[in-house]
């Protein structure tokens, strides 16, 4: 995930300390109700898409924004389908410490053609919901929860986060 500039200018400050962050998710699917996936370049693993919020930037353009910017598909977010405070900081391997609020938005894909826009992902895709490649947890948890009705509030010990 890249860095964006006013995480970058808190860091010179606050060094490795952990930082509580916005983040956003986004399940997308298009008129055939598949859903939208990158693998990520990070760590190598399929999962939905997301990133982090900017200050002044409502939640849900954030979810358009990072689905734009990753996959080049253009989409409106339609719902809140789950909020979450993460349980657990990541620590990543230049020593930052990050803990993240997720906001995960159910969004309708609106036009584009999918491929990898940015150096975030390395493989981008449309898949059936039957045929679903390997995923994480976080990622099959929010899948499900954009496919009920209504958003969900979960204490962290509720909620899957793996």
């Amino acid at each position: 995930m890249a860095t964006p500039d006013f995480i970058r200018e808190i860091r010179a400050a606050a060094g490795h300390r952990l930082l509580l962050l916005p983040g956003v998710s986004a399940v997308v699917f298009d008129d055939e109700g598949r859903v939208l996936l990158v693998r990520r370049a990070d760590n190598g693993l399929w999962s939905i898409i997301g990133g982090i919020a900017e200050p002044g930037e409502e939640p849900a353009g954030t979810a358009v924004r990072e689905v734009y910017e990753e996959t080049a598909v253009r989409c409106t977010a339609e719902r809140v389908v789950l909020v979450q405070g993460l349980p657990r900081p990541v620590t990543y391997p230049n020593g930052d410490r990050c803990q993240y609020m997720d906001i995960c938005f159910r969004c309708r894909a609106t036009g584009g053609l999918a491929r990898v826009n940015d150096d975030e992902s390395l493989e981008v895709g449309w898949f059936a919901l039957d045929a679903l490649p390997e995923l994480r947890e976080f990622a099959r948890f929010r899948i499900a929860q954009a496919l009920t009705e209504g958003p969900a509030w979960f204490s962290p010990a509720a909620a899957p986060v793996g």
